[in-house]
């Protein structure tokens, strides 16, 4: 058995002040290959904190976060934004998808970060992830001829970009309809039973969280609950 994709301990995130805030506090957790987890729990409990420190996208006050191993927290800034674009996919509730740019340009923005790919390479592979998620006509459009659910798609091929093995998702459903909260779910789904990637998702949609393979339900910045559906145990790391 291979060790865990991230790996937290004791991560605790503490907002500086007069009278300081603790978000996220003593966070244990391990998340490995092929896992479908919700993180939920009320408003103000952490959720995106934590979904931030899983992500490099902010630092622990005190603790670690580790990505396959490595301590992130011995790393620079360079460095974590290294492991953020080669490791990491983000899809966030409100897209955050550059509305000067078609559907295509907004896909290759991380594989320029990281600039692996030729101009064309980067086109092709923008393209067929987008024809793969059934935008094969709005490849040249701008977001803001797009509906909810197909920007929201768009996201999801940008998260793709540049082939990681996680994907964090911040409230992905939270500003869509039924049909396109369905849609969603359903390709997020098949990233971890057909692709073979774990996706963490924070998620207030109670009914979605049940149909993942593992709960992560945080209360006051602490978890309070860590549960696999149908009562599988949590994996231990290797």
């Amino acid at each position: 058995m291979t060790g865990p994709l991230i790996e937290t301990r004791k991560a605790t995130r503490i907002l500086p002040g007069t009278v300081p805030v603790t978000l996220v506090a003593d966070i244990d957790l391990l998340i490995h290959d092929r896992q479908f987890v919700a993180i939920t729990g009320p408003s103000g409990s952490g959720k995106s904190s934590l979904l931030y420190l899983l992500g490099l996208l902010d630092v622990p006050t005190s603790g670690e976060v580790l990505v396959r191993g490595e301590d992130t927290s011995l790393l620079d800034d360079d460095e974590r934004a290294r492991i953020r674009l080669e490791t990491l996919g983000f899809i966030f509730q409100f897209h955050f998808l550059l509305p000067e740019f078609t559907t295509t340009q907004n896909v290759m923005l991380p594989m320029r970060a990281v600039g692996k790919l030729s101009a064309r390479q980067m086109k092709e592979r923008a393209e067929s992830l987008l024809s793969s998620l059934g935008l094969e006509d709005h490849l040249a459009k701008r977001p803001d001829q797009l509906s909810g659910g197909q920007r929201q798609r768009v996201a999801v091929a940008r998260a793709l970009a540049n082939d990681p093995p996680v994907i964090l998702a911040d409230e992905p459903t939270g500003s869509l309809d039924s049909k396109s909260s369905e849609q969603v779910f359903q390709i997020l789904r098949d990233l971890v039973d057909k692709d073979g990637r774990s996706v963490v998702a924070v998620t207030h949609a109670i009914d979605l969280a049940e149909r993942m393979d593992r709960r992560v339900h945080l209360v006051d910045g602490r978890i309070v609950s860590d549960e696999m559906r149908a009562g599988l145990p949590v994996r231990e790391p290797a």
